[in-house]
């Protein structure tokens, strides 16, 4: 096992770094991470992404392995009238994966998109109940 030497100049860094970005950045595809609210009932999870600006088209969702991964692209827009004099919106890919549990039913997952918000709904399988066997006598 190897110690690493924490540094916490380091991190305040990467902290400025992630926060103060050149309109060239957005331009280069960095990463940007969509809001998530998640939420249960007794039938589903619900997950809800905020992803303004991005349609329908641009947006993936797969499962596999029992990891709901959404992804998509919000382009940065380079046709607009004028100067541009801030840029304060993030522009790239994204990617959100969440590791489900294994009460859920991956054959069925919904999605919408509306105003800005994707909405995922996750069906939970249905609960085996308890039963009886019956102990049979030769």
């Amino acid at each position: 096992m190897s110690i690493v030497q924490w540094n916490p100049w380091k991190e305040f860094d990467d902290v400025f770094g992630r926060a103060v970005r050149t309109p060239s950045e957005h331009l280069s595809g960095a990463e940007w991470l969509p809001a998530v609210d998640i939420t249960e009932t007794d039938a589903a999870y619900h997950i809800q992404l905020e992803i303004p600006g991005v349609t329908a088209e641009e947006v993936e969702v797969s499962m596999k392995e029992g990891v709901l991964t959404v992804s998509g692209e919000r382009r940065f827009e380079t046709e607009t009238e004028g100067r541009r004099h801030r840029i304060e919106r993030r522009y790239g890919r994204f990617s959100r994966s969440f590791r489900l549990p294994e009460d859920v039913d991956a054959n069925d997952i919904g999605a919408r998109a509306r105003d800005g918000v994707l909405s995922l709904s996750v069906a939970k399988k249905e609960k085996a109940q308890p039963r009886t066997i019956e102990v049979q006598t030769h």
